[in-house]
């Protein structure tokens, strides 16, 4: 994410500038090592205790879906699902009882985006599974699919789900069936592509009137200035015109919402609570799950915009937990792309806080 936004604007000139003169030894405290990193890389399944404490597959299957677009428009560029969209929510499932099918509108491998920055370890542990390879290397054609067979249906993100989900039939279809039979449709960051043009048994968009989250206008455009020419659409803005209620939390920060049968996420950093919602509305309560260095980081920024400085400078001290230092220097980008230096001043120095003590 952070090499993202070191792309997308004509303030990283100054950014830049504002970085090095933190100092490179600074910034390099929160980056790991190469044998730290050879070690996360060669993660699996059996080195993580909540996987290995998976309940039996006896609670039913649930379909995510992925997107077979390869390229982001006419741009050329390459694009397709986020792997860490696919992968924590797969073991949440997994671990909690249920069997997880991958589908995709041209079926096949369709093509995964790795972004290293917020690779961790499950996110590793799933390209190191034989079985989940096998998956996303065959996934099954959407066309093919009966909502019959599943309890509930999850939309992976990805900003190729723009190209591809929103006007297939078979999605559409699946989506409407999900529903009418009072089961779970959820979607994450671009996912909720997948539900702005399909329609009730009454002719109305499913949409209208319900809250909903999903990548913001905010965040799209800070990323991709020229988005309105690239995508067909904004998804925030076509899920407002179609009469949804749209819930946008703080930029790159955690949103879910659940409306009924929905249950939607704004981006990757709401995967984790989207599918343990999901699990929830499906009758269980989720199995007990240490949350990441990752997750305390988006909490903690969470209380920093929403409650201010002091009180997450509190929050560290009442909190002693691993957290991602690289995260919030992330946010202070953004910040200082967005001219607020006070801002970004603020999360560097609680960024310092965040560094790994030798």
């Amino acid at each position: 994410m952070t090499k993202k936004l070191l792309m997308c604007s004509g303030a990283v000139l100054f950014l830049l500038v504002i970085l090095l003169s933190a100092g490179a030894i600074w910034i390099s405290d929160f980056t790991a090592t190469e044998s730290e990193l050879e070690q996360l890389r060669a993660t699996r399944a059996q080195d993580i205790s909540y996987i290995q404490n998976s309940l039996p597959a006896t609670r039913g299957r649930i379909l995510a879906v992925v997107t077979s677009a390869r390229r982001l428009g006419d741009t050329g560029r390459p694009t397709g699902y986020e792997l860490t969209e696919l992968a924590r929510a797969y073991w949440v499932f997994t671990a909690n009882g249920f069997e997880v099918d991958i589908a995709s509108p041209l079926g096949g491998e369709p093509y995964a985006l790795l972004d290293t920055d917020d690779m961790g370890a499950y996110d590793y542990a799933f390209l190191n599974d034989a079985v989940a390879l096998q998956k996303t290397r065959n996934t099954t054609k959407v066309t093919d699919v009966s909502a019959d067979d599943y309890q509930a249906i999850y939309f992976v993100g990805g900003k190729g789900a723009m190209f591809d989900f929103p006007d297939n039939a078979a999605i559409q279809h699946l989506v409407a069936s999900f529903i009418e039979q009072g089961k779970i449709v959820a979607a994450v960051c671009h996912g909720p592509a997948a539900l702005v043009n399909v329609k009730t048994a009454q002719g109305e968009w499913l949409v209208t009137n319900k809250m909903l989250s999903a990548f913001t206008n905010s965040e799209e455009l800070l990323l991709i200035p020229d988005a309105r020419a690239i995508f067909p659409f904004l998804l925030q803005s076509k899920l407002e015109e179609r009469g949804a209620t749209f819930a946008a939390g703080p930029d790159y920060l955690e949103q879910v919402s659940i409306s009924g049968g929905l249950v939607t996420g704004q981006n990757p950093w709401s995967v984790w609570r989207l599918a343990e919602e999901m699990i929830r509305l499906l009758g269980y309560e989720p199995l007990s799950r240490s949350a990441t260095p990752e997750e305390n980081t988006v909490a903690l920024l969470a209380v920093y915009q929403r409650q201010g400085f002091a009180a997450s400078e509190k929050f560290i001290r009442n909190n002693p937990h691993e957290y991602q230092g690289t995260l919030a220097i992330m946010h202070s980008i953004v910040a200082f792309m967005r001219w607020d230096l006070l801002g970004g001043t603020r999360l560097i120095i609680l960024a310092e806080s965040l560094r790994p003590k030798s």
